[in-house]
This record gives C-alpha cells, sequence and structure tokens, in this order.
C-alpha cells in the first residue's frame, strides 16, 4: 500500500468519523466544529484525487462561507450552549427504519435510471481548460448535473435547518420578546 493510499484511507476515516459526530453531537457549537472538519476532509479527498479547482471551491464556499455563517447563526441564538432537555427523540427507531427505507428506494431508483450505467469521461487536464469544461460538466445530463442538483438540495437543506434553528421559540413569540 502507497503512502498516497494511507493518506487517503485516514483523511475517509477522519471525514467520516467528524461526519457522525455532527449528527450525534448533543452541542449546536460543537456539531459546527465537526462540520468544518468534515468539509475540510472532503477538500483534502478532491487534492487526493487530483482536482485541485474543486478542492479550492470546497474551502472558499464550505468552509469559509457556509461553516462560519452556521457558526455565526448558532451562537446568535438561544439554543447555542445546548438544551438540558433529552437530546434524542423517543421515536428515533422509527425515524431510523424511514431513512434505512428511504435510501434503499433512492438506490434502487438511481440504479434504474438510463444514466446510472454511462461513466463520465474526465476532465481534461489543462488548467485552463478545466474550469470552462467543469462548467459544462456541471450542466451537462450525461455527466455531472445530478451530483451538482443533490448538492443544491443539500445547501437548500442547509438553508432551511438555519431558518429553524435561529426562530425564536414559541413562548418568546406569545409573550412578545424577540431574542
Amino acid at each position: 500500500m502507497t503512502i498516497l493510499q494511507l493518506v487517503f484511507l485516514a483523511t475517509a476515516a477522519v471525514t467520516l468519523v467528524a461526519a457522525l459526530m455532527v449528527v450525534v453531537s448533543p452541542r449546536m457549537v460543537h456539531a459546527a466544529l465537526w462540520l468544518i472538519l468534515a468539509l475540510a476532509g472532503v477538500a483534502v479527498l478532491f487534492v487526493l484525487l487530483e482536482a485541485g479547482f474543486l478542492g479550492i471551491v470546497q474551502v472558499a464556499v464550505y468552509i469559509d462561507a457556509i461553516a462560519i455563517l452556521i457558526i455565526v447563526t448558532v451562537m446568535l441564538t438561544q439554543r447555542a450552549m445546548g438544551e438540558g432537555g433529552r437530546q434524542v427523540n423517543r421515536s428515533w427507531l422509527w425515524a431510523a427504519l424511514a431513512a434505512i427505507v428511504l435510501f434503499g428506494g433512492l438506490l434502487l431508483m438511481l440504479s434504474q435510471a438510463p444514466g446510472s450505467a454511462t461513466v463520465a469521461t474526465p476532465l481534461a487536464a489543462d488548467a485552463e481548460a478545466t474550469v470552462e469544461d467543469l462548467g459544462r460538466a456541471l450542466v451537462d445530463v450525461d455527466r455531472y448535473v445530478l451530483p451538482f442538483e443533490v448538492a443544491s438540495v443539500l445547501l437548500l437543506a442547509a438553508l432551511i435547518g438555519a431558518i429553524v434553528v435561529a426562530r425564536p421559540s414559541t413562548e418568546a413569540r406569545r409573550e412578545g420578546r424577540q431574542p
């Protein structure tokens, strides 16, 4: 096994652990910090896969902009220090079962998609042609339009989550006090 493969495996493991900690962390500030580590791990994976432009975009867009926005939003809410109540919903088993069923359905649907058997052509090695080719590839139906759309849906979900987190509690709205 080469050094590059070991670095890849270590980075993948750190990224997966950080992503898991985002979900199970009891405090939102800690979850945001774990998210930054997970996004940094993805940037390193892009660099290891010789997609330096995507690695830089990952750092510039996600880590610098979105992660800092999440941290500022979390710190401005009253829930930033964590709540004293239970962190796990009582019906977590049903939610996990629904997630597994939905994931299986998505895999089945994607495996039957007509473009799933085709392999996307690699990007050109020239630096100027790479950015132009990347722009064309992101909107080409036969190449990277599906991952591009999935990323946009994930960003929309993050935006909705930030709105829910920053929204004042029902009691605060009834009493007329806004944080």
